[in-house]
């Protein structure tokens, strides 16, 4: 077993790009992206820049054909690391192969490394932060505030540790779908036995072809942080995304994909299964007036798919209550925050009590 040292030292070394070794001119300072102006501020005297938009390069994130693409494999490089050494400082930081943006913890420099090698692709594009870290703890404080089972105490004292900002790595899709689809509709009507009416449903076979345009399926790319929690940050206003430069990473922490190509679509024809049932379960209860719907089976082909590689930015804080800490986020492009807090169990009770209370008024409303 290495030692963390030695696997250090077997790290390889890996180059920053000089976009983002970019310093203040004012000031000397180190340069980074600011979500306030969407160009590049320096931190000490507030000097801006905007960032330079190549005449080839395209505003957007470009579709690419599914069936086209080479690189569809998952990417997980488990323990392997890069070291980075500091063009301003000389000092060595070790990153995770995953990682391709940082900050030198010695002198703050950024560390922006190149996005992809030979096992992986570039990002084609990247949601640029519009809510700054300041902001962002204001949204907090106003989402626990409404947190109703969340004890006082902790909304009172509840305050975030240092932000960190992080642009993770999502996969969007883009497909036509054909469903062919089979099943039974039920239709309820009211029969008098004796002295009571009792409803009766009467159920019917149907089948039909439904067709959907599928825009921009979401399926997130790393392993590396809570799952539910990022998906409560959704959504993303996706179309908004910048044609991918290393500017717009500068000053935050970045992660390639882990989650590969082919398992993302896999995954994201999953979640598209789930919202075409719902949608073709709608469609039958509109066109024959149905009750309810039961017994569908549904074969979906996909076609005209294309994919996006996009970088999308996210807030991630904490908080301490009790001596438990509670991990957080927030949305980098909407302000959306998602997260976890302590449970009162007093309130739960209360809350509870307070239903069964009401049930059973209604119940003795309805019998008297």
């Amino acid at each position: 077993m290495m030692s963390g040292f030695e696997e250090n030292l077997e790290a390889r070394e890996t180059k920053t790009l000089e976009e983002t070794d970019k310093k203040c001119p004012s000031c000397g300072g180190v340069m980074e992206f600011d979500p306030t102006t969407g160009g590049l501020a320096c931190p000490y005297c507030g000097h801006t820049e905007e960032i330079r938009k190549e005449k080839t390069q395209p505003a957007k994130a470009q579709e690419l054909d599914l069936d086209k693409a080479e690189q569809t494999e998952n990417c997980n490089w488990g323990t392997e690391k890069k070291t980075v050494i500091c063009k301003a400082c000389g000092a060595e930081t070790v990153y995770d192969a995953l990682e391709i943006s940082g900050v030198c913890p010695f002198c703050g420099s950024n560390q922006v490394m190149e996005a992809s090698d030979q096992k992986t692709m570039a990002p084609g594009g990247v949601v640029p932060f519009q809510v700054t870290d300041e902001k962002a703890a204001g949204l907090f404080k106003n989402w626990i505030k409404k947190k109703w089972f969340c004890p006082k105490l902790a909304k009172e004292s509840a305050k975030a540790k240092h932000f960190k900002g992080v642009y993770l790595p999502y996969w969007t899709f883009d497909a036509k779908t054909e469903t062919e689809y089979r099943g039974e509709y039920g239709k309820d009507r009211t029969v008098r036995n004796g002295d009571k009416e009792e409803t009766v449903t009467d159920w019917y076979p149907t089948k039909g072809v439904y067709r959907e345009t599928i825009d921009d399926e979401l399926v997130c790319a790393t392993t590396n942080h809570n799952q539910s929690m990022l998906q409560g940050l959704e959504p993303y206003k996706t179309e908004e995304n910048k044609s991918y430069k290393p500017e717009y990473v500068a000053g935050f922490a970045a992660e390639r994909y882990a989650v590969g190509l082919k398992e993302a679509f896999q995954m994201a024809k999953e979640s598209i299964k789930f919202k075409l049932r719902e949608a073709i379960e709608s469609k039958i209860r509109t066109e024959k007036n149905a009750d309810h719907v039961k017994n569908l089976k549904l074969s979906t082909r996909y076609y005209d798919v294309t994919y996006k590689y996009l970088l999308l930015p996210v807030w991630i804080s904490s908080y301490k209550y009790k001596d438990k800490v509670y991990q957080f986020m927030v949305n980098g492009q909407t302000g959306k925050v998602s997260g976890k807090t302590p449970i009162s169990i007093p309130k739960v009770i209360i809350t509870v009590a307070g239903i069964i209370a009401i049930c059973v008024l209604i119940w003795l409303l309805a019998n008297s």
